[in-house]
């Protein structure tokens, strides 16, 4: 199994390595539906807007697919590709280099 190693924006220092095909899934859909300005979009409306991108054989299930996309978040954002809007509740939106 491919994997790839992800950061997480709210644990400094934390790497882990997670399913690469999933992890790429999950991205690809987020570039497609996340404004690259702001308000962006909430953790709701981002899990509801990927749902329909996402391979079945991939993610079985809403509880999964929201693991996901938490995962794909922090670590984009750590990686300074999603930015954190000062919102509440809080939004994202595609950092220029996504």
């Amino acid at each position: 199994m491919e994997q790839v190693m992800v950061q997480n924006v709210n644990v400094p220092g934390y790497e882990r390595f997670v399913d690469a095909h999933r992890y790429r899934s999950m991205r690809r859909a987020l570039r497609e539906v996340l404004p690259e300005e702001a308000p962006g979009l909430t953790q709701a409306e981002m899990l509801a807007a990927v749902a329909g991108r996402l391979p079945e054989a991939l993610f079985s299930g809403a509880e999964q697919a929201g693991w996901w996309l938490k995962t794909v978040m922090a670590d984009l954002e750590a990686k300074g590709l999603l930015e954190r809007e000062p919102t509440r509740p809080v939004r994202w939106h595609r950092a220029a280099a996504f």
